[in-house]
């Protein structure tokens, strides 16, 4: 088993920290490691995004998988690489970076809005498909994408997800979920960011007992 599916099955949540800054890398990490995360992305849109990546690496890297999000250039995967990340997360089809990602043993999670998208993802090498943004679509939509998609391959709805939705995603299919304002909002303190996390790992944790 690949370590981002070892992790997607510890707890299917992705924490999306657009705006994370390197000095609150580690308070936040940990907050979140503490309530069950074990898949965290930095968006490259973030300040600094790449040191804060590489603090977390540092400091959390074997308990959890740690990558950038918003990466929209085959070049930043080898950035992140170096960064100590392991996870590449695109709102966004592209089949270079794809293959980039795969190339130096990083999993990798590209964006994708219809089955033409997925499919040159999924040809490419893709560990999961990321449907972005969520709130364009619904859990018909992915039910229906479910059932011409590999049944194996996680669908991670991204955009819009907190704790009181996810049920309808899970139960059409869904096998992750990326957590982005619901859960962080740059400036949290590391306890608010915590408190968040446990209830969205309770209700993650409640769903995943219960059959799609």
């Amino acid at each position: 088993m690949s370590p981002f599916a070892t992790h997607l099955g510890r707890m299917p949540l992705i924490a999306i920290l657009r705006g994370l800054t390197p000095p609150d890398a580690v308070g936040v990490g940990a907050a979140l490691i503490d309530a069950g995360f074990r898949i965290i992305e930095v968006p490259l849109n973030s300040p600094e995004p790449f040191v804060s990546i590489e603090r977390m690496a540092e400091r959390f890297g074997g308990e959890a998988l740690i990558g950038a999000g918003t990466v929209l250039e085959a070049r930043d995967v080898d950035r992140l690489r170096d960064a100590g990340g392991r996870l590449v997360v695109t709102p966004h089809a592209d089949s270079h970076i794809v293959a980039r990602a795969k190339s130096l043993g990083l999993a990798c999670v590209p964006g994708f809005a219809t089955a033409t998208e997925a499919f040159r993802v999924i040809s490419a090498g893709a560990d999961a498909l990321k449907l972005f943004p969520a709130e364009g679509a619904s859990p018909a939509v992915l039910k229906s994408l479910r059932a011409v998609l590999p049944p194996d391959l996680p669908i991670i709805p991204v955009g819009g997800m907190a704790a009181s939705g996810l049920g309808p995603w899970w139960h059409a299919g869904a096998r992750g979920f990326g957590i982005g304002s619901s859960l962080y909002r740059p400036g949290d303190a590391a306890a608010a960011i915590g408190e968040r996390a446990r209830a969205l790992t309770a209700t993650m944790r409640s769903l995943a007992k219960t059959a799609a």
